[in-house]
C-alpha cells in the first residue's frame, strides 16, 4: 500500500546531507514551509544551495536558515527587499554567494528541469550583465538568451491539503513555485495543514500529482505571518 503520509519530520529530513541543493517553495513568505526550515535549522545541515524566489523576510523562515550559516549560495530573483537584512550582512560580509536570475527565468529553469528539457532560449537578460559569458542567438528578429534548468536534490514546498497518495492542492497565492519545484527535485517533501483520505481531493482542483512528491507531512503552523501563508 502506498503510504507517503510520515510521521516523523525529522526522519523524513535527515535524509538531507550536507552539501544538498534544495528548493524551498514561497513567494516571501507566502506558501513558505516554515516548519521544514525549522526542522532543517534542528538538524545542522550545511554547505547548502537554496534556489528560492527570495532571500528571506525578516528572522522568519529561510532567513532564520540563511542567519545560521548554513547556506553557501543562493540562487533567486529578489534577494533584497525592506526585510532582507539577514541576507544583507552576510552578502556584504562575503559570507554568502548569490545568483541573481529574473523571475521569470527562475520558473522557466525550474520548469525545464521538471519538463526534462535541455535548455530554453529566453529575451530576458539579453544585453545585461546577467548575459555575459552565455550563448545568445537571434530567432525570428529577435535576441535571446540561453539559460540552463534548475535542479536539486530536495524540494520543500507548502500545501493545504494532501493525501496519502502524495497528491496537493494549494491555498490561493501560496501554490506560487511549489508544483514547478516538486518537478524539478529528487525528492520533494511536501508540508499540509491536512492529511485526507483518498478520494477526498476532487481530482480536478489536485494541482501536484502524487508523481512528484515522495513524502507528505502534516504540520500545524506555528507562526501566522498574512493569511496567504497558509
Amino acid at each position: 500500500m502506498v503510504n507517503k503520509a510520515e510521521q516523523s519530520m525529522t526522519d523524513v529530513l535527515s535524509q538531507i546531507k550536507d552539501g544538498a541543493t534544495i528548493m524551498i517553495g514561497g513567494f516571501g513568505t507566502a506558501g513558505q514551509p516554515a516548519e521544514l526550515i525549522d526542522g532543517l535549522i534542528e538538524l545542522g545541515i550545511k554547505d547548502l544551495v537554496i534556489i528560492n524566489n527570495n532571500a528571506g523576510n525578516g528572522d522568519y523562515g529561510l532567513a532564520k536558515l540563511l542567519k545560521t550559516g548554513a547556506v553557501r549560495k543562493i540562487i533567486c530573483s529578489f534577494p533584497r527587499q525592506s526585510d532582507s537584512w539577514v541576507f544583507d550582512e552576510l552578502y556584504h560580509a562575503g559570507k554568502i554567494e548569490l545568483e541573481l536570475v529574473p523571475q521569470g527565468n527562475l520558473a522557466c529553469r525550474i520548469q525545464a528541469a521538471g519538463m526534462g528539457l535541455g535548455a530554453v532560449y529566453t529575451p530576458t537578460g539579453f544585453g545585461t550583465l546577467l548575459a555575459e559569458g552565455k550563448e545568445t542567438r537571434n530567432i525570428d528578429g529577435k535576441d535571446f538568451v540561453l539559460e540552463y534548468p534548475l535542479k536539486a536534490d530536495f524540494a520543500l514546498i507548502k500545501a493545504s491539503k494532501g493525501d496519502r497518495w502524495g497528491n496537493l492542492i494549494y491555498n490561493k497565492s501560496a501554490r506560487n513555485f511549489g508544483p514547478i519545484m516538486a518537478m524539478a527535485a529528487d525528492i520533494t517533501i511536501a508540508q499540509v495543514s491536512e492529511v485526507v483520505e483518498l478520494g477526498a481531493l476532487d481530482p480536478e482542483h489536485i494541482i501536484t500529482p502524487g508523481i512528484f512528491v515522495q513524502h507528505v507531512v502534516q504540520i500545524e503552523p506555528t507562526v501566522s505571518i498574512t493569511a496567504a501563508t497558509a
